[in-house]
């Protein structure tokens, strides 16, 4: 039965074609297809040569890497059996990191005791590179900063994503190019100008990276912009390691301690990337239960609770 249907469909099949062609004009018939229009290729990125200044910060800064490798610093396992960590030491450290500031507005001293300070609308992180930083670098800085969005959104629960129009700028750029970059980010992103970038221009040799967040609404503990600078002469690990630092510290957890560990958030550098305590501190900073605006005497007895709660054990 199924034989003779597929032949009767063919049949038909064919007869409807005979037909089709019979009843064409001959003009139809001998018109040439039109050629497509020509579309002009995309120039490939081709990165612009480096100053010597640039050149000379590269080769300082792989030296920095690799003495501190040396060392033992720079660790990447997150902490282990090696580096404990209290309910009590956890709400202490979340204190010291999401309530005092680093720096003060100009990057020039330490700054002093902040309210709790987060997003409310969902952080999308957008890229910028100097026009001295190679494709392969941009590929693999871009691929690893998408990811770690992904990360951030799972530790804190917030919506933080690599899509839509960019409210966090991540410039990655060299000596030579970081004020160009730092022009197009005041221009892409509402709520700041190059003169509050200006503390980001001028970064000191010994600075690999730096971060700075912004309240531009009408609650001043609520960040609705932030720009993060990271040198593109560091070394793949120090680079990722500026990653990892700049983009927690521009959610919220702006300062570092040296009671941490084991933590990025801490100047000793023994731990390069975002840490298992690291993620408790992010998942505290959001959690429902702490508001922006609150202060260290408002959110201790809450920490305390959540600290114990994430380490099941006595504060």
């Amino acid at each position: 039965m199924h034989n003779n249907w597929r032949a009767g469909l063919a049949a038909s099949m064919l007869a409807l074609l005979a037909a089709c062609t019979t009843e064409a004009p001959l003009e139809q018939a001998t018109l040439k297809p039109k050629p497509r229009p020509t579309v002009a290729a995309k120039p490939p990125v081709v990165a612009q040569p480096t100053s010597q200044e640039s050149a000379l910060l590269r080769q300082y800064l792989n030296q920095v890497q690799q003495a501190q490798l040396s060392q033992g610093l720079l660790r990447q396992d997150g902490g282990g059996v090696d580096t404990p960590f209290t309910a009590d030491q956890l709400a202490r450290n979340f204190e010291q990191i999401a309530l005092y500031n680093e720096y003060d507005g100009n990057f020039t001293g330490r700054g002093g005791a902040s309210p709790l300070r987060r997003w409310s609308e969902p952080v999308r992180i957008g890229l910028i590179f100097g026009d001295s930083v190679p494709p392969s670098q941009r590929k693999s800085d871009t691929d690893i900063v998408n990811q770690y969005a992904r990360r951030l959104a799972r530790v804190t629960g917030h919506p933080v994503s690599t899509s839509g129009t960019p409210n966090f700028i991540v410039i990655i750029a060299s000596e030579d190019d970081r004020a160009a970059t730092l022009q197009q980010a005041a221009s892409r992103v509402p709520g700041i100008t190059a003169g509050s970038l200006r503390a980001l221009k001028d970064m000191r040799r010994d600075t690999y990276c730096a971060v700075a967040a912004y309240a531009a609404g009408p609650d001043v503990n609520t960040y609705t912009a932030a720009v993060a600078v990271i040198r593109s002469e560091n070394p793949d690990l120090l680079r990722l390691s500026c990653i990892h630092e700049e983009l927690a510290q521009g959610m919220g957890l702006a300062n570092d301690s040296p009671g941490a560990r084991p933590s990025i958030f801490n100047d000793d550098d023994e731990f390069a990337l975002l840490t298992t305590h690291d993620e408790h501190l992010l998942k505290m900073l959001y959690d429902p239960r702490l508001r922006p605006g609150m202060t260290a005497k408002d959110v201790a007895p809450i920490t305390r609770i959540i600290a114990r709660e994430m380490t099941d054990g006595p504060v």
